[in-house]
């Protein structure tokens, strides 16, 4: 289990290594590199997902490690409350970001090993902090630069904790 200490308070993820075993110690070794450390929830669209993982307070994309192997295959589902990477079009591209579901995403749910059928791969759950992805999942976005739906005031993932 992994704790997420933001400035809108805790959220503690419990990971499943046994479906998404790749998924899993790629997040990990960013947790323990402290790359989460001082990043934001970029992307916040109420109804969807909060997104974060990869952008410093000032917009600054962090350089990330090689993308993982897309594990989306794995029968976990993007149900409310899971934590999934997120990735461009490429289905195997998936780096540092992430997300938060904060509905039902089925759509999101592999479908078939092409290109549109990947899926996103769920690799845990929120099981303490609900109410917190609630508050961030309400916060006025708007554009900054090129990117869209970004928090007004910044969500900032203080750092991560590992739970033994």
């Amino acid at each position: 289990m992994v704790t997420l200490h933001t400035n809108f308070g805790d959220i503690t993820l419990q990971l499943d290594a046994e479906k998404a075993p790749l998924t899993v110690a790629n997040f990990m070794k960013y947790v323990e590199d402290g790359f989460y450390d001082n990043t934001i929830f970029h992307r916040v669209i109420d109804g969807f997902m909060i997104q974060g993982g990869g952008f410093t307070e000032d917009m600054g994309q962090k350089r990330s490690n090689e993308a993982v192997k897309n594990e989306a295959n794995n029968g976990l589902s993007n149900r409310k409350g899971t934590i999934a990477m997120a990735r461009t079009s490429d289905p195997h591209s998936a780096t540092a970001q992430f997300f938060i579901n904060i509905n039902d995403n089925t759509f999101l749910d592999f479908k078939s090993e092409t290109s549109q059928g990947w899926g996103y791969c769920v690799f845990g759950e929120v099981v303490e902090g609900l109410d917190v992805v609630e508050k961030i999942k309400a916060v006025a976005t708007g554009n900054r630069g090129m990117h869209q739906d970004v928090p007004l005031e910044a969500v900032v993932i203080n750092n991560v904790s590992v739970k033994a």
